[in-house]
């Protein structure tokens, strides 16, 4: 009984050789074979595809590369057992690494949004030449493979290709824009003063905000006991003073429940040179870490008398005081009185919440609710403040058309600051006005036309490129077919015809005429002085000529 094993001639294919060895740890020729790769390796493809698009660059990169390779090459797809640990073991790890990323920064995720919005168009042309750059790839696997699978392949690639030509029409960017129709630059407010520079909310740190040219200041306010508005963020004092070393039994203690004395006696800047928040403490002078060594916790009065002799508007955040507090009826005069005491002028001031309007005569008050047009009509209110995530371009330009401020915060970066820009909003509230003063223009802006021109010419080039990939594709198999012909088959690679051992045919029959084909053939082209020999066992044909064998 005959043995059936794949009947393969080897030539020296060094490139292949080294791609598969790597790939697949398959360093013996006779393991190679372009037979269609299992189900179980397919899936260990998808799963490595996987890991390539959360790893991007890292370690398994080059191997998506191989994979490529060999799928352009017509090799099969067999990935080493250590490959695949380590593939698997990468996966895990990313998908725990995103798990943790999304549990300890998910507020971060809105501005991936924006950012998407932003570099839309630049997005869109490098899927486009990605796209297209495979077309190589997709073009050669549905030559050599018509099948139904094949046809989704194909499918599926046309109907992403042309989802891209025409993305465009689903997106819209703030900086696509006429020049001459660009609002003025939004002034800047100091949020907290600059609190990448000095510790937040401390008079240093109103200062260096007003020095890097904010035209207004944002403090939050709270009452103490004894009713003096002061300025802290946190309910608690233990983040930004060292009440845990003055009051260790007080410092869990709700931060309005504290005198101002008491108040006082804190060092409120120690804790930024100690714990560096912003990686900015290294470019600070000798004579600045002395001077935000020594700061105290600022009251309203001194930072509101600040704004007033720089001639800038204020932004106060109210925190009311709990119902026990003792000044929990009487908060608002408190602050009144400050801002009366202070000598500002009353429109220079504007305070949130929107509550006791009644009350509230000369002064403006805005509101961080997003709330329709009608609400705010409604309520009375000019002016908004709102998180950037909360301010998509479309309703920006809505509240703008009827008169309705808006403030956007916190806005930290150049190109988040420029598409604001160029969405019109007013002024931004930030809290690296040292960054945004270096911005005198969008980053990018372009005309309609332009990127429509653009947009109409990549997707032409696009097109023809890829099908002109594919028309290529499809003559040089017909050239390499004809040449295979017209050579009587002597310089064949059987690599390329052989006899598969697979179950897939389980014929007795079919196998012995697929060798006595592969043999006659052969023969026709050997001379008296050659001779084909098989050997089953092995896998492999001897071919002698003249004494000489290989």
């Amino acid at each position: 009984m005959v043995k059936h094993q794949p009947l393969q001639v080897y030539e020296k294919q060094v490139f292949v050789s080294f791609v598969t060895g790597i790939y697949g740890c398959r360093w013996k020729r006779y393991q190679r074979s372009q037979d269609e790769s299992s189900r179980w390796e397919c899936t260990w493809f998808v799963i490595l595809c996987s890991s390539f698009l959360l790893l991007l660059f890292w370690a398994y990169f080059w191997l998506m590369i191989l994979a490529l390779f060999h799928i352009s090459l017509g090799q099969q797809l067999n990935l080493y057992w250590v490959h695949k640990i380590g593939v698997l073991a990468t996966l895990l790890t990313t998908i725990s690494g995103v798990i943790f990323v999304d549990d300890l920064w998910g507020d971060e995720w809105d501005i991936l949004l924006v950012s998407l919005q932003y570099t839309a168009p630049f997005l869109h042309l490098g899927a486009l030449v990605t796209v297209t750059a495979i077309s190589w790839l997709v073009a050669g696997y549905v030559v050599l493979n018509i099948m139904l699978g094949i046809v989704m392949v194909l499918f599926i690639y046309i109907v992403v290709l042309l989802g891209l030509c025409l993305a465009p029409l689903t997106f819209t960017c703030p900086c696509i824009m006429d020049r001459h129709s660009l609002k003025p630059r939004p002034s800047i407010i100091g949020r907290r003063g600059a609190p990448m520079l000095a510790p937040e909310n401390t008079a240093v740190s109103f200062n260096r905000a007003l020095q890097h040219g904010a035209s207004s200041l944002e403090a939050d306010v709270t009452i103490s006991v004894d009713g003096v508005p002061f300025l802290m963020r946190d309910h608690t004092l233990r983040r930004t003073t060292d009440v845990t070393k003055v009051f260790p039994a007080r410092q869990y203690e709700d931060a309005s429940f504290f005198n101002w004395t008491e108040i006082r006696s804190l060092n409120a800047g120690q804790w930024f040179l100690e714990s560096d928040p912003y990686w900015t403490v290294a470019s600070l002078t000798v004579k600045e870490r002395s001077r935000i060594g020594n700061q105290t916790v600022c009251s309203l009065v001194e930072m509101l008398r600040l704004a007033a002799r720089a001639n800038s508007s204020v932004l106060l955040n109210i925190h009311k005081p709990p119902p026990e507090h003792p000044r929990y009826r009487s908060w608002f005069m408190d602050t009144l009185r400050a801002v009366q005491k202070a000598g500002i002028p009353l429109k220079r001031v504007t305070w949130t919440p929107d509550t006791d309007r009644g009350r509230v005569r000369g002064l403006h008050q805005t509101t961080s609710e997003k709330l329709s047009v009608e609400a705010i009509r409604q309520r009375g209110i000019t002016s908004l403040t709102l998180h950037y995530s909360k301010a998509s371009h479309k309703e920006l330009q809505e509240y703008l058309a009827n008169n309705v401020s808006v403030t956007v915060y916190p806005v930290n970066e150049p190109w988040l600051y420029s598409i604001l820009w160029c969405s019109g909003v007013p002024s931004v509230s930030s809290d690296a006005p040292h960054v945004l003063r270096k911005v005198p223009y969008p980053i990018w802006l372009m005309s309609q036309s332009a990127y429509n021109f653009i947009w109409m010419t990549s997707d032409l080039v696009s097109l023809a490129i890829v099908i002109g990939v594919f028309f290529f594709q499809k003559i040089y198999l017909c050239v390499c077919c004809n040449r295979w012909r017209m050579s009587g088959m002597q310089n064949y690679n059987p690599e390329h015809i052989m006899l598969s051992a697979v179950a897939r045919r389980s014929s007795r029959d079919v196998n012995i005429m697929k060798e006595k084909l592969i043999f006659s053939e052969l023969n026709n082209g050997l001379s008296s002085t050659e001779e084909l020999s098989l050997y089953p066992e092995n896998g492999y044909v001897r071919y002698s000529h003249g004494g000489l064998s290989r």
